[in-house]
């Protein structure tokens, strides 16, 4: 007979999840466990033969806040004298929109690089894209380590508006998931959204003052970005963490609106066509 092969992780992981207890579990625990295994095992390979594993998740983004607050301190620094703490602003908006980037294009690869899985066994597919969003969020919380190390070293230690990260980072999870879910559909039929995406993701991040103040842009611009929720995620996290004051109340209906409007959409696109999936992947 020949050798059964064991190369192949997710279906691994597949045969684990209906083999014995959890072939019983009723189907939402099923999911959950589901998704457990996978942002273990996708968190496993991330840092397997490194020898500072996980504390990349941490040095990362200390690196390229170094990185930029050298390069654009000078430049754009003074431009906004009201920013107490411009490399504290740029490892914030950074991290934030690492989070969002990275999510979104794993998600966009969820359901192709399932497609040998999908095959063989009956699952959900929106586990594949919604583990590719609860992975970036885990790499976020360790990133959130770095962020409170610059504080202590710049003598901003946080305050307890910092509690106001945690609803800040559902909203953005939730807004992720719902792009994850919309784009990982749209790259079963249309491949070149793969290669769009990069190149949306480059305009989009210098679109979006993560690097720079607002008050250097055109008033026109200005009046754009409150269109770009990713300018409101990033503000919405800043208030809590370097400007220590309450995100306003018009800030978090629009965090709210987007999270909700991106999870519908991608919701209902997603069930809709998934049934066709297994004709494409």
């Amino acid at each position: 007979m020949e050798p059964e092969r064991t190369a192949d992780k997710p279906e691994a992981i597949a045969r684990a999840t209906i083999s014995g207890k959890d072939a019983w579990y009723p189907e939402n625990q099923r999911d959950g466990f589901i998704l457990r295994q996978l942002v273990t095992k996708d968190f496993k390979l991330k840092y397997r033969r490194s020898a500072l594993g996980v504390a990349w998740s941490v040095l990362n983004p200390l690196l390229m806040m170094i990185i930029m607050a050298a390069v654009f301190s000078r430049l754009m620094g003074r431009a906004d004298d009201s920013i107490p703490n411009f490399p504290l602003y740029i490892i914030i908006g950074n991290t934030a929109f690492n989070l969002m980037s990275d999510s979104t294009s794993r998600g966009l690869m969820s359901i192709i690089e399932a497609s040998s899985l999908l095959k063989k066994v009956k699952i959900n597919r929106w586990v594949f894209p919604v583990q590719k969003v609860l992975f970036a969020v885990v790499n976020y919380a360790f990133s959130l380590i770095a962020v409170v190390l610059v504080m202590i070293f710049v003598q901003y230690a946080p305050s307890v508006y910092a509690l106001y990260v945690i609803p800040g980072l559902f909203m953005l999870s939730v807004f992720c998931i719902g792009l994850s879910l919309f784009l990982s559909c749209a790259a079963v039929f249309f491949r070149d959204v793969i290669h769009l995406w990069s190149v949306f993701l480059t305009a989009w991040t210098y679109l979006t003052p993560m690097f720079y103040s607002i008050k250097i842009l055109p008033e026109w611009l200005q009046t754009l970005e409150s269109f770009n929720p990713m300018y409101l995620y990033l503000t919405y996290l800043r208030d809590a963490l370097l400007f220590r004051v309450n995100p306003s109340l018009e800030l978090t209906l629009g965090c709210a609106g987007f999270a909700v409007a991106s999870l519908v959409i991608g919701y209902l696109v997603f069930r809709r066509h998934e049934s066709k999936f297994i004709l494409y992947i």
